[in-house]
């Protein structure tokens, strides 16, 4: 199966969408400073998702799944600065919250998966 293909690539990716989005909200003096790093975390959640995918080894399949999951708490955070702030509102945030939410636990169970002796984490 093709990346493309999978539940959590298109998750990972309609996540980035809605950040790339909601970040255009954010104060103009923000434009190189947050809102970069907000984009930036989100893209790579789907980025490493697919390139930990594309990997043989489940030792590099880990390690990228491993760096989208980081990416992941590194966005959570972001956000969540951002509401407290008073630069983004919760209610525009739902959406965002529970994509955060359901690609976390899709990359825990992938994570763990790869961990296991004789199974493909990721096939």
């Amino acid at each position: 199966m093709h990346y493309q293909e999978t539940v959590i690539w298109n998750k990972a990716v309609r996540l980035a969408e809605k950040v790339c989005l909601i970040s255009t909200k954010l104060p103009d003096t923000e434009k190189f400073g947050v809102r970069l790093q907000l984009t930036r975390a989100a893209i790579s959640v789907a980025s490493n998702t697919a390139e930990g995918w594309a990997r043989e080894s489940k030792k590099e399949r880990r390690q990228f799944l491993s760096i989208a999951n980081g990416s992941l708490a590194e966005l959570h955070t972001q956000l969540l600065i951002c509401e407290r702030v008073g630069w983004l509102k919760g209610a525009d945030l739902s959406e965002i919250r529970s994509l955060i939410d359901e690609v976390g636990r899709m990359l825990t169970v992938l994570r763990k998966a790869a961990r296991l002796p004789g199974r493909s984490a990721i096939s």
